[in-house]
C-alpha cells in the first residue's frame, strides 16, 4: 500500500483546500491589479473592482502610451537590460571559471578581496564621483561598467562549477584542448540551469533599475521605463488632483499606477517561463554546493 492510499482522505482534501488558498493569496494582488488597470473611473471610486474588470475601458494605457514616450523608454530599457545581462554573465563567468580552479595562484586572496565587496562600499557619492570622472555621466556606461559583476552572484557560478568533475577537463586537455575549447565546448553546456538563474537575476535587476538611472541619465529620451513610468504617474496624478477636467472623469490615480504596474511587469512574465526549468535547477545547485 502506498503512502498516498494509506493517508485519510480529510487529510488529502485539507491539503487541497491550503494549497489553494495559498495560490489565491499569490494571485490576487496581481489579477486585482489587471482588473483595476481595465475598469471605469466611477467603478474604481465605488469599490466595485474585485476579480475582473468592471466597465472595461482601456483608458489607463492610451493616457499612457499617448504621447510616444513610454515605448521610447521600453526601447531603452530593453538595450540596457540585454546589454547589461549579456556583459554581467561574460564578465561573471571570466571571474568565475578561474576562481573555480584550486591551482589558481593567489586563489584565496582575490576571493578575500571579492568577499571583502559585499561587506563594504564606497557609498553613493564617491560612486558618483567616480563615474563623474570617468566622464560616464548621461551615458548608459554609468550603469553597466560600475555593475559587471555582482559578487553573489559570481560565488553562486563558482560553487556550480566546482562542482563539475574535474575528469572531462583533464581528459580534454590531453586531447589538446585549450582552456577556451574547454569552457566553451564542455564547461558552459553543462553550467546551463545556472547560467539560466544568473541570466533571469540580472536581467531582473537590469528591467527594474531605477536609482541608478534616476542619478547618471539626464537626457529624457534615455531613461528607462521605471523613471519615466514614475514621472508620468506622478504627472497624471498632479493634473487629478488639480481637477482637470476630462482626464479626472475617465481615469483615476489607482487606473494608472494599476496600467503602469501591468505594463512593467509583464514582459518578464512572458520571459520566465522559457527558463523556469533551468532556472529551478540552476537555484538549487548553486545553493548546496561549495
Amino acid at each position: 500500500m502506498n503512502e498516498r492510499s494509506s493517508s485519510p482522505a480529510w487529510f488529502r482534501w485539507l491539503n487541497y483546500i491550503f494549497l489553494a488558498l495559498c495560490a489565491y493569496a499569490t494571485l490576487f494582488p496581481f489579477i486585482n491589479i489587471i482588473a483595476t488597470s481595465f475598469s471605469s473611473s466611477r467603478a474604481i471610486n465605488a469599490g466595485e473592482v474585485f476579480m475582473w474588470p468592471i466597465e472595461f475601458n482601456l483608458d489607463a494605457y492610451n493616457n499612457l502610451i499617448r504621447d510616444g514616450q513610454l515605448i521610447v523608454a521600453m526601447k531603452n530599457t530593453v538595450i540596457i537590460t540585454l546589454v547589461g545581462t549579456a556583459l554581467n554573465m561574460l564578465f561573471t563567468i571570466m571571474a568565475a571559471y578561474p576562481l573555480s580552479k584550486a591551482r589558481l595562484k593567489g586563489r584565496n586572496v582575490m576571493l578575500m578581496a571579492i568577499l571583502f565587496t559585499m561587506l563594504f562600499s564606497g557609498g553613493l557619492i564617491p560612486n558618483f564621483l567616480l563615474v563623474n570622472t570617468l566622464g560616464l555621466v548621461n551615458s548608459y556606461w554609468a550603469l553597466w561598467l560600475p555593475a559587471l559583476i555582482s559578487a553573489y552572484n559570481m560565488f553562486v557560478m563558482k560553487s556550480f562549477l566546482e562542482g563539475l568533475p574535474e575528469e572531462l577537463e583533464e581528459s580534454a586537455a590531453i586531447d589538446g584542448a585549450s582552456e577556451f575549447t574547454i569552457l566553451w565546448r564542455i564547461i558552459l553546456p553543462l553550467s546551463k540551469p545556472v547560467i539560466a538563474a544568473l541570466t533571469l537575476f540580472y536581467a531582473v535587476g537590469w528591467w527594474n533599475s531605477y536609482m541608478n538611472v534616476l542619478i547618471y541619465i539626464r537626457s529624457t529620451d534615455k531613461l528607462s521605463l521605471m523613471v519615466k513610468l514614475y514621472q508620468m504617474i506622478d504627472l497624471v496624478s498632479t493634473e487629478l488632483l488639480r481637477g482637470e477636467g476630462v482626464l479626472q472623469a475617465v481615469i483615476t490615480p489607482e487606473s494608472i499606477r494599476a496600467a503602469a504596474v501591468v505594463f512593467a511587469i509583464v514582459p518578464i512574465l512572458c520571459v520566465y517561463p522559457f527558463l523556469q526549468k533551468h532556472f529551478i535547477k540552476g537555484v538549487l545547485l548553486g545553493s548546496i554546493k561549495g
